[in-house]
């Protein structure tokens, strides 16, 4: 069905809006079923109007501008249950569902789900968030006007919808899904919370490892700049991230808007957390995810599974059938509608292995491993002796060119990942044709049986630089017997302030996952110093050297199931 002239004439006149994403597209054809419905008035239902069937009436869907009390407008929608559906009270109040829309996206975003929660009882609200699209105001990254937007559009729904305010929850992908945790630290009245590929911490998205991500940056950039209007502070952190300047200020200014910050409030709420990511998620790393799940005492629960930045949700914005909407829609269930079975227990996190696909469900995020498998790092430098295990060579030192590219990389931001979900395809490398020059290389002997690596594995070795900073990049690969690499995981680390020529120790703590290498495989560590991930800090023409001693011995840590 062809778009009514108001919606189209809601959205005319945005330089750029051409360069939309094919969910959103999708997500504005479903919009056009949903205008046939006539929109509900703005009086609440009583119990009289459960005399009508349900089964025979769809939900109302209504576009709204929504005044924050600073005077900007924020574009909304309302989807209202039929009259008849079951959920609401006695009163008629059913609970309240607000969605925020996602980075760069609009409230046409959630249509399909905004249909299927009033279907199922809920009211459910979506928006735009500031500085996106039609929104007013500039894009404030889940700061303090964002956070404030998300009581004041609760506070708009309970005044002119049928919404129950001992009942209500946040459901939201990417930027949605950090202001629905922002909104659990801020606003006691949110009950559940559902973060679908949201962040933990911004710091640590923009600096883990004291390293610059900047394809995710980049990217981040790219979806904002045809649909958004960044506020000058945004710009200039944005900016001081490329350039490598004032990195402090743009640390202290992603701390505010990081959830991590304010877990104790979360906590105080007594809020049902869900969170779900991918271990692949070039954008907010899971290890995040994971230190955020595990200082939450409320109700939680935790999913991780194979893929890229919000690729594992995103059928569900077509109104497909998709497991993690499935399960964040059962948690807001058990939570507003004390429905849905499983709910946050008895076996609260759930993991789905690369690449065999298996499904495995914990009570704890600790139960998921058993045991720490320790490997000496054999010197790399003496042809048979690059081992990971037990090795008669102690002692050694293997120097590595600074900024210098091995091939060995974290892959390409949301392909990568995405590759993996759906071909079983992370980022590939063939071990024999590194050049020693440019990279560490250590390898396992071949498994007898399956290795279930269950969380991070982490590296301790001690390293010598010729400059001042630098920073050094971990890689950990399944090779097969061809000597093919698949990326297991990686992390970066940098450090500055060191003094040339004097050792120092590092740790590295690589990203969490679950990997099942098959029997016949082995495991490869690989260490080099550049990565189009990062922007690392090795000068050219400097040298990294990796070395181990017999009283601090380098060493990789890994957990296994």
């Amino acid at each position: 069905m062809a778009r009514s002239p108001r919606t189209v004439g809601r959205y005319r006149g945005r330089p750029g809006l051409r360069a939309t994403t094919p969910a959103l597209l999708t997500a504005f054809a479903l919009c056009g079923t949903l205008l046939a419905t006539p929109a509900s008035a703005a009086s609440h239902p009583g119990p009289a109007a459960a005399t009508a069937s349900a089964a025979h009436t769809a939900p109302s869907f209504r576009r709204v501008d929504i005044r924050m009390k600073d005077g900007v407008v924020l574009k909304a929608n309302v989807f209202t249950p039929a009259p008849g559906t079951p959920g609401a009270d006695r009163k008629g109040r059913y609970p309240l569902v607000v969605q925020p829309a996602s980075w760069g996206q609009n409230d046409l975003e959630y249509v399909a789900q905004g249909k299927q929660l009033a279907a199922d009882g809920y009211i459910a609200v979506t928006y735009t968030v500031r500085g996106f699209w039609q929104s007013g105001g500039e894009v404030d990254v889940a700061g303090p006007k964002d956070v404030k937007d998300v009581s004041a559009v609760i506070d708009w729904a309970l005044a002119h919808t049928p919404a129950d305010r001992q009942r209500i929850g946040m459901v939201g992908l990417s930027l949605g899904g950090g202001l629905t945790l922002m909104g659990a630290a801020f606003d006691p009245r949110i009950k559940a919370v559902a973060s679908l590929s949201g962040w933990a911490d911004l710091a640590d998205s923009l600096y883990s490892g004291r390293t610059r991500h900047l394809q995710a940056a980049a990217l981040l950039t790219a979806v904002e700049t045809p649909t958004g209007r960044k506020s000058p502070e945004f710009a200039r952190m944005l900016a001081d991230l490329f350039a490598d300047r004032d990195l402090p200020k743009v640390v202290a200014w992603a701390q505010t808007r990081s959830p991590a910050r304010y877990v104790d409030r979360i906590n105080a709420h007594g809020t049902a957390v869900f969170l779900a990511n991918a271990w692949g998620d070039s954008i907010f790393n899971p290890s995040q995810m994971t230190a955020f799940y595990q200082r939450l005492t409320g109700p939680k629960r935790l999913e991780l599974r194979p893929g890229d930045h919000a690729t594992q949700e995103m059928t569900s914005l077509l109104g497909l059938h998709n497991a993690t909407w499935t399960s964040a829609r059962r948690f807001l269930d058990s939570h507003l509608k004390g429905t849905g079975g499983r709910g946050d227990a008895p076996q609260a996190v759930q993991l789905q292995v690369r690449h065999n696909g298996a499904t495995e469900r914990y009570p704890t995020w600790r139960a998921i491993s058993s045991r720490t498998e320790r490997l000496r790092l054999g010197d790399p430098g003496v042809p048979g002796d690059g081992q990971l295990g037990v090795t008669d060579r102690p002692v050694w030192h293997k120097p590595v060119a600074g900024d210098t590219d091995s091939g060995a990389d974290g892959g390409v931001a949301e392909l990568s990942g995405t590759l993996d979900q759906l071909a079983g395809l992370p980022p590939l490398v063939f071990l024999p044709l590194l050049p020693q020059r440019s990279a560490a290389v250590w390898q396992s002997a071949p498994y007898a049986a399956t290795h279930a690596i269950r969380g991070a594995a982490r590296l301790h070795t001690t390293v010598t630089a010729t400059a001042p900073r630098g920073t050094v990049f971990a890689y950990l690969y399944d090779v097969n017997a061809l000597g093919v690499g698949k990326l297991i995981s990686h992390a970066p680390q940098s450090w500055s302030g060191k003094r040339p020529g004097q050792a120092f120790p590092l740790d590295v703590s690589l990203f969490t996952t679950a990997y099942d290498v098959p029997a016949g495989h082995r495991l490869a560590l690989v260490l080099d110093t550049k990565d189009p991930l990062y922007g690392g800090s090795t000068p050219k023409g400097s040298t990294v050297s990796f070395g181990s001693t017999a009283a601090d011995p380098s060493e990789l840590e890994l957990p296994l199931r």
